[in-house]
């Protein structure tokens, strides 16, 4: 018999509401995560502690994570398998998420992630971020069986940290023309319904009206940025969420550290991939919704000079070997790089 269908991976639980960490003790309890209740949590600087300590979550043993580096994610994970842990939850920003993703992973046992901001779409990606001596890094890990989105909570996050994620997963459109422009150029096979499924997260928050602290906008950022997350489960890589745009974002952070946080970063690059290719429809959408929601769309607006956004973008194949994007396409020089920065920038000025 021919296959006629296919198993897609996804969490047992998705809950996005206001006050939906709440819902975290019972969640715990729930006999298809764990058995026998031994529980880990993994809390970050923020907001982590303090629902930590308003949550019953009866003798879980508590863990402080500090940075989102690799070192870190290896150690939480050796504490969790010598310890015997069925569930590690993980609570608080993107770094905490990806280090508690990793950790499991490593501990082979499962993971509840919850979201304390929409930073960008590591909240139910299969991949770890994580920083080491020479960068950065992304690493393979087994996505979270639960995810909790308390939208109270995201409000509470500091700044533009709440939602930078709509950055990243408006990096999905850039992404996607990249592997399509792959499959064109060197015959690279895509898969049709991890496309889908990004395009329809990018487009959802893209055309979403009305403020980012509201519940509305919220709900549907939370949604895209784990739908995007499951786009990659589906597909088995990066491919769906991970372009050029990403490149340079990559080569940012080894180069300029500190120069903006991940969705921020994704969605300045993003607005510059769209450029190089001419989109000029794409790039307007995109930088009009940055604009809308307070986010960068330009190296000044990151307060980076254009020679260094130039560098940045002159190194970012080399984060990736083997990824084909618009950035291998044009191969452009140095110089040439440093003239489409600069009419970047007053094609978004104008």
């Amino acid at each position: 018999m021919p296959l006629l269908t296919r198993m897609l991976p996804a969490p047992l639980v998705i809950d996005v509401r206001p006050g939906a960490v709440a819902g975290l003790t019972g969640l715990l309890a729930d006999h298809r995560i764990a058995t026998s209740g031994k529980v880990a949590v993994a809390v970050g600087p923020g907001q982590g502690q303090s629902i930590a300590a308003e949550v019953d979550v009866g003798a879980a043993e508590i863990f402080q994570v500090s940075g989102g580096t690799h070192e870190a994610a290896a150690a939480l994970g050796h504490r969790l398998r010598t310890g015997s842990f069925e569930v590690v939850a993980g609570i608080g920003g993107g770094q905490t998420i990806d280090v508690t993703k990793f950790a499991a992973h490593m501990a082979g046992i499962p993971m509840v992630a919850v979201a304390t901001s929409l930073s960008h779409d590591g909240i139910c990606s299969p991949v770890s971020t994580l920083r080491h001596e020479s960068g950065a890094g992304s690493y393979g890990v087994a996505m979270p069986v639960a995810v909790i989105v308390d939208l109270d909570r995201v409000r509470r996050a500091p700044g533009p940290m709440a939602t930078a994620g709509i950055g990243d997963v408006l990096a999905d459109l850039s992404a996607i023309a990249d592997w399509e422009l792959a499959a064109a150029d060197l015959g690279e096979k895509v898969d049709g319904l991890a496309i889908a499924m990004a395009r329809s997260a990018a487009e959802a928050v893209v055309h979403q009206p009305g403020h980012a602290s509201s519940d509305g906008f919220l709900t549907v950022l939370a949604e895209s940025l784990i739908l995007s997350g499951l786009a990659m489960a589906v597909a088995g890589s990066s491919r769906p969420g991970s372009g050029g745009e990403h490149e340079i974002m990559h080569a940012i952070n080894q180069l300029y550290p500190g120069a903006g946080s991940h969705g921020e970063l994704a969605g300045v690059g993003t607005v510059f991939c769209a450029f190089l290719r001419g989109d000029i429809e794409q790039l307007e959408l995109i930088s009009g919704c940055l604009s809308r929601h307070g986010l960068p769309r330009n190296p000044a607006e990151l307060g980076m000079s254009h020679a260094d956004f130039a560098r940045a973008v002159w190194c970012a194949p080399e984060t990736r070997p083997g990824r084909y994007t618009i950035l291998e396409r044009l191969a452009l020089s140095e110089a040439d790089i440093a003239e489409q920065v600069d009419a970047c920038a007053k094609e978004v000025a104008g």
